[in-house]
């Protein structure tokens, strides 16, 4: 697999004229390695040149992981007594950078990795590499989705518990709190992010943070979130109520639900990402909330919480087999309160997959 995964590297680099990737740790370095690194005060940056064998520079106290990696890595260590710029000047001067082109992650690496690199590799110039990681990611592998499938299911049964234990009166951050144990209880290795559990007006806001606000009856409560597994994300999003909901805002759910479905319908190879995004933002617009409904129908998701492809108007990227995203159409209304009903989607050779079951219908506490 992962030389595989190395080989397509090589092509997709060298198709794009790059002489070496740097890599810092991040899903990237994971998904063609299998090392995971903690992000600190001493940068660590694997090389990936197109002609030569893969380096890492790191501490040395972290070297025995590089020996389980299935990838063969030169390592170029380094102690906090001595400092890690000898190594930099090291590796750089094996590789022969000076004057290469060289890709990096313009959303993961640090000015500081940036400028040693540029130290001891003089006249090279760094370019952003995120199309070439974006291609070999983007469709995910039999493995893959088999990892993303056991945190979605362990996403569900954590929020079907913790759904059945909400009574009037908690606080979002009680609910979030809960959320979280739950995840953990039911086998997951990690959060994808921090639960968002939004309720009343609270819920009108896409990414409201949870609060110490009670929750009240006859209001809608907006839930997302997600557990990891192997490394992969699962992303849900669920709204709830207890008791009834008012007319309006049931009618709202009702929308949403259909342009979920609409979405979710819209995906089949061959299909533009943003035809997928019109079909569910269609729904939302004939019924008469379209300014109501201001962020994108969907982002892609693996490693990633969000990774391409993102299903949003003007992107053209034609859906392929393998590719992995969330269909998310939701409604806010200020001082009100909001929809979103969110799930993760597997573009299969015949059309499109669920890989979330959990129920559609407005589930009343």
């Amino acid at each position: 697999m992962y030389t595989r995964r190395l080989h397509q590297l090589v092509e997709q680099a060298s198709a794009q004229g790059f002489d070496t990737l740097a890599l810092v740790p991040g899903p990237n370095l994971f998904y063609l390695t299998g090392l995971s690194f903690h992000v600190s005060e001493r940068p660590i940056v694997a090389l990936f040149p197109v002609d030569e064998n893969p380096i890492i520079v790191l501490p040395e106290f972290e070297a025995p992981k590089v020996e389980q990696s299935p990838v063969k890595l030169g390592v170029f260590p380094y102690t906090d007594e001595n400092g890690y710029t000898v190594a930099f000047q090291r590796a750089c001067a094996a590789l022969e950078l000076a004057e290469c082109l060289v890709g990096v992650e313009e959303l993961g690496m640090r000015l500081l990795e940036a400028r040693l690199l540029e130290r001891y590799a003089p006249g090279c110039q760094f370019l952003a590499a995120e199309g070439v990681m974006a291609e070999l990611r983007m469709c995910k592998d039999e493995q893959e989705v088999a990892q993303m499938r056991r945190a979605i299911a362990i996403t569900e049964t954590a929020l079907w518990t913790t759904m059945h234990q909400v009574e009037t009166g908690m606080t979002e951050r009680e609910v979030a709190t809960l959320l979280k144990l739950e995840m953990f209880r039911a086998g997951g290795e990690g959060l994808s992010f921090s639960p968002i559990v939004a309720s009343g007006p609270n819920s009108a806001s896409p990414h409201a943070t949870p609060s110490d606000r009670p929750i009240q009856s006859g209001e809608p409560i907006v839930v997302d979130c997600g557990a990891t597994e192997g490394g992969y994300a699962a992303d849900i999003t669920r709204t709830f109520s207890v008791g009834e909901l008012d007319r309006e805002l049931a009618h709202v759910y009702g929308v949403v639900r259909a342009a979920n479905r609409a979405g979710r319908m819209a995906v089949k190879p061959g299909v533009s990402a943003e035809e997928v995004d019109e079909a569910a933002r269609a729904v939302v617009d004939e019924a008469g909330y379209g300014e109501y409904f201001f962020h994108r129908t969907g982002h892609g998701l693996g490693l990633e919480v969000h990774e391409p492809p993102y299903i949003i108007a003007g992107n053209e990227r034609l859906l392929e087999p393998g590719m992995t995203f969330t269909v998310e159409p939701g409604i806010y209304l200020p001082e009100r309160g909001g929809v979103r009903i969110e799930d993760d989607v597997l573009v299969t050779p015949s059309g499109g997959e669920s890989l979330t079951a959990f129920q559609r219908d407005l589930l009343p506490l």
